[in-house]
């Protein structure tokens, strides 16, 4: 059911821009093809950076609620519970675009697999509408015209660590931007607090009897994973299949380029907002300094009038 729901279209969607692009370059078209997956994604990282957002406002609300609850975590769960619903926020919403990133991977390790051992594979895994393209039906009289080649230099069914044979650079080269760009996509996204304790001091206090905020666990194990994630990722991707890497590290480019974007776009709103605050403060005492003159006239011709009108009686 995978195969073929998942597995099989997605790779024929990968065969169908390799067959009409100019070229007809593998690794072009992979990199069209993660183009069109980030920008589909796009509305998935939006929302999910909206979300992270809107968690990180609320810490001050959740300490209160953790005092509040006194120890009574079922008390304390249920009120985090009715303000995350006051507030619409989904907890765990943000671990849906990982999912699908995942299964994308997934599909196309399971795709560019069976091309790497069968390269017939190609054409055989096809829709019939694919099949009929010009350039897959030249393959499929003869195969030996697909090269797996990227730009004719990087060989992307290579790995960049293979039993029995050299380590391959290009395939390296690409794990470690892959590596390097999933890194400096989880630091964009984390608050720099200059005080926050790491987490093995959180624990050594919990181990002396001090209960930990949750909330400081949280931020001590988010930054962990900035350092565990693209550590597991090289160690994943660097036995598999250039391609895959090629992928991983133009989809980690785009991703990172698009965070960058909602975020100066996120902060751009708020100082404008603020500056909006600011001259409207600034409006408001003006009028009084305007007006106090005025009175000041007023009151000076009142006392003049009056003290002519005496003279007059007199």
């Amino acid at each position: 059911m995978f195969t073929t729901l998942i597995v099989q279209p997605i790779f024929n969607v990968l065969s169908l821009i390799y067959a009409i692009i100019p070229g007809h370059d593998f690794g072009v078209a992979i990199i069209i093809f993660t183009v069109l997956a980030r920008i589909a994604l796009y509305p998935m990282l939006k929302k999910q950076l909206k979300n992270t957002k809107a968690m990180r406002e609320l810490q001050p609300e959740l300490k209160r609620i953790k005092q509040a609850a006194k120890g009574n975590r079922q008390q304390e769960s249920i009120m985090m519970m009715e303000l995350y619903k006051e507030k619409e926020i989904k907890p765990l919403s943000q671990i849906g675009l990982m999912v699908v990133q995942i299964i994308v991977f997934l599909a196309l390790f399971s795709g560019l697999n069976r091309v790497v051992k069968e390269p017939q594979q190609l054409v055989d895994f096809s829709y019939p509408a694919v099949q009929k393209t010009s350039w897959i039906s030249e393959l499929s009289t003869d195969i030996s015209k697909f090269d797996f080649k990227f730009l004719a230099t990087v060989d992307l069914k290579r790995a960049a660590v293979e039993t029995g044979k050299p380590l391959y650079l290009p395939a390296l080269f690409l794990v470690l931007g892959s590596a390097i760009i999933q890194f400096l996509q989880i630091k964009q996204t984390m608050p720099q607090d200059k005080n926050a304790r790491k987490l093995r001091d959180i624990l050594k206090d919990a181990n002396t009897g001090k209960q930990a905020d949750s909330s400081e666990v949280n931020a001590a194990m988010s930054r962990n994973m900035a350092y565990f994630m693209p550590g597991m990722i090289f160690v994943l991707t660097i036995g598999f299949p250039a391609a895959l890497s090629l992928y991983w590290f133009v989809g980690g480019l785009i991703a990172y380029g698009q965070q960058k974007r909602l975020l100066e776009q996120d902060e751009y709103m708020i100082t404008s907002s603020s500056a909006v605050v600011i001259r409207k403060k600034s409006l408001k005492p003006e009028p009084e300094q305007d007006e106090s003159p005025k009175n000041n006239t007023k009151t000076s011709k009142k006392s003049s009038k009056s003290k002519s009108n005496k003279r007059r009686k007199k």
